[in-house]
Parts: C-alpha cells; sequence; structure tokens
C-alpha cells in the first residue's frame, strides 16, 4: 500500500461562544474559527482522517506548512510505517508545526485501524473499555456561576469538576472554597490556573486548596518555570502537573523528571504531535510510577484520538471535556457524549471511529490545499 495524495479542506467554524481560560494572557475563543479536514489517499482506496485547528487556534494558520513540507514525505511512503514517518516528520518541526505533525499522526493511526478492520485503542493494546470524563470550566464572571456549574455537572452524573479560575489568588480561594461547599466533601475537583501566579501566589492557593482536599493543582506556574517548580513541589503536599506547554516532543519531559518538577505528566495529540508522542510519553510516566493525564485535544477528532490513548494506557484516571461544548464540538455528526454515570466509552469503529459530517464541510468549505 502506498499513500497518493494528501490533501486538506479548511472549512469554517462560525457562532463561537465568547469563551475565556485564561484571562491574564488573553487566551479566549469567539466569533469564527476555521478546521481543516485532513485526507491521507491510498491506492486502495483506503482514506485515513483527522481535524487541524481548534476554535482559538484556526487551521488555516498551520495549513500551508503541511502542505509544503510535510506533504512530500508522504506521498509514495508506506502508510503503516508510522514510526519511520513520524521520524521524519520530526525532523520538519523547525519549517511546520506541531500541531501539523499530530494531524498527519492521527490520520496515519485512523488509516491503520481502518486497514486492520480495528479501533486504534485495540491497535494499541486496550486496557479498558471506558473512563469517567470530569468538566473542565472556562473563566465564568462570578463565583455563584461557579456554583451553579459545579451543582450542575454534579446533578448530571459527572465524576468531577475543573476550575478554570478568575486568575487573582484571594478570588480563586474564594471560588474554591464555594464550590467545595456546594458539592460537598467527598467529590472530586481540581484547579488549573493557567501559568498564573509568581511562587509565594502559587503557595498561597495551593495550601488553601490543599485544605480543601482538591485532586490535584495544575499549571500554576509560567509553563517553563521548572526551577519554582521544584521548590512548589517540595512546599506542597497536592500533587502539582505540568507539562502540557510548552508545546513539544518525547524529549520536552526529559527536564521535568529529571528535575522531579512535576507529580504527573500531561498532553494531547495536538501539542505534543500526535497519538504515536502520546503514547511513549504515556509509558514514559509509567517507568517513573506517575500518571500521565491527557488534555483536551480541541477539536473533535483529536478528542477522539485522545480517548483511544486513554483506553490503551494503565496510568491515566479522566477524560477532560472543555466547556462549553460548543466552543469544542464540531464537524462530526455523533460526538463523544459522557453518560448518566460520568463515563466516556470506547469507539467501536475501525480507526478513530468518527462519524464525519461531510456535507456540513462541503458547505462550509473555504479552500482545498492540495
Amino acid at each position: 500500500m502506498q499513500i497518493t495524495d494528501v490533501t486538506l479542506t479548511l472549512f469554517a467554524w462560525d457562532n463561537l461562544p465568547t469563551t475565556f481560560y485564561a484571562r491574564r494572557s488573553g487566551r479566549g475563543v469567539g466569533g469564527t474559527s476555521d478546521l481543516g479536514l485532513l485526507r491521507i489517499l491510498t491506492n486502495e482506496s483506503l482514506e485515513g482522517h483527522s481535524f487541524l485547528g481548534s476554535a482559538s487556534w484556526p487551521a488555516s494558520q498551520d495549513a500551508p506548512g503541511l502542505i509544503r513540507f510535510l506533504k512530500p514525505l508522504l506521498l509514495g511512503a508506506n502508510p503503516l510505517e508510522r514510526e519511520r514517518l513520524s521520524e521524519l516528520l520530526w525532523q520538519c518541526s523547525r519549517q511546520t508545526t506541531i500541531r501539523t505533525i499530530g494531524a498527519v499522526d492521527v490520520a496515519l493511526w485512523d488509516l491503520a485501524g481502518k486497514i486492520a478492520g480495528l479501533p486504534i485503542h485495540r491497535l494499541l493494546g486496550s486496557f479498558r473499555t471506558s473512563i469517567p470524563g470530569y468538566a473542565s470550566s472556562p473563566v465564568l464572571p462570578a463565583t455563584a456561576a461557579y456554583v451553579d456549574q459545579a451543582r450542575e455537572i454534579k446533578a448530571a452524573g459527572w465524576t468531577a469538576y475543573k476550575i478554570h479560575p478568575p486568575q487573582q489568588p484571594a478570588e480563586d480561594i474564594a471560588v474554591c472554597e464555594a464550590v467545595r461547599q456546594a458539592v460537598g466533601d467527598s467529590y472530586t475537583l481540581m484547579l488549573d490556573s493557567v501559568w498564573t501566579y509568581g511562587y509565594a501566589e502559587a503557595v498561597k492557593v495551593g495550601r488553601a486548596i490543599e485544605q480543601l482536599d482538591f485532586r490535584w493543582f495544575e499549571d500554576p506556574l509560567a509553563e517553563q518555570d521548572l526551577y519554582n517548580y521544584v521548590k512548589l513541589k517540595q512546599k506542597l503536599e497536592i500533587p502539582i502537573i505540568a507539562t502540557e506547554y510548552p508545546a513539544h516532543g518525547l524529549n520536552a519531559y526529559v527536564p521535568w523528571l529529571m528535575e522531579r518538577a512535576t507529580d504527573a505528566l500531561r498532553g494531547d495529540v495536538a501539542v505534543k504531535g500526535g497519538i504515536t508522542t502520546l503514547v511513549k510519553a504515556a509509558h514514559l510516566a509509567e517507568a517513573f510510577h506517575l500518571d500521565y493525564e491527557v488534555h483536551h485535544g480541541g477539536n473533535s477528532l483529536n478528542n477522539l484520538a485522545n480517548l483511544h490513548v486513554i483506553l490503551a494506557i494503565r496510568n491515566t484516571s479522566y477524560f477532560e471535556v472543555l466547556l462549553p461544548d460548543a466552543a469544542q464540538k464540531y464537524g462530526l455528526k455523533a460526538d463523544i457524549v459522557v453518560d448518566e454515570k460520568g463515563l466516556v466509552h470506547a469507539p467501536s469503529g475501525p480507526g478513530l471511529g468518527a462519524a464525519i459530517d461531510f456535507d456540513l464541510i462541503k458547505a462550509k468549505t473555504v479552500s482545498i490545499l492540495a
């Protein structure tokens, strides 16, 4: 089997709700974006698919580099030689982006599953067929809004709720205290401060949520502040999770492990370069007896790819669902759902098992890069 063509169809994603996850840095979504449907075609009429882009990072920003630099490496290649192709793709990381490498890798895994007639998690070696989902809040306008959302999430059967707070230490502590009181002592809560605090602020907030029995403290310091992460981890008892960024591949984890700067590793297929890297990273974490908690993928097919990895590894706890769903789910006829018991279940179809809405993509097509 050979790859005969690689195309990227850019399609509009309109009417996105205005949403923030990191108010200080202005990282938010709203209005319009675009996604790219990547198609890897073969001489045996099978195709691998993935989506490029997200609500906050339009595919059009990365698309030209994928076609210019990565497509030539794929043409004529055997798509089942994923490890060899992954090495070639990473050699172009200075010419293109890690998101494009991730999109190509996901599409190759989708194709492999279709060739085998199996879901990707079966190819990887399934460890489970379902996993709890947790709801991950946006930045909300007031403490009462967090309380209301947390109550709704708990009542709907979700097993955990993660707070993206206002990102002012005193307000953040007040939000965490109010949410804990609202949901009770036994409900699982996490805090993701999105690289907001200095060291002293992180100690203050961390001690407060330790007393509130939060499950973990995520990204409290600047993403590359390794020195202060080491100090913070020594100061606090609550597990600290970092390494979601800086965006890079497997080697990005090495200093965090060597310096013992985090209690778990983190990543997703978009910012770590696909399923191939994600699986290696999870196994690397396992060798150090650390968990690997998977970040949301930014689009519907990335989230499916993340789910396949989660189902095939031992050392992870949850599937993340970033709220609101309307800012994260688009382009599929049927998307991932959390059931009444708070669980997400394994896809059963070959490859990603995705029901892509090709009619919507055709209607919203902006351009086709080939």
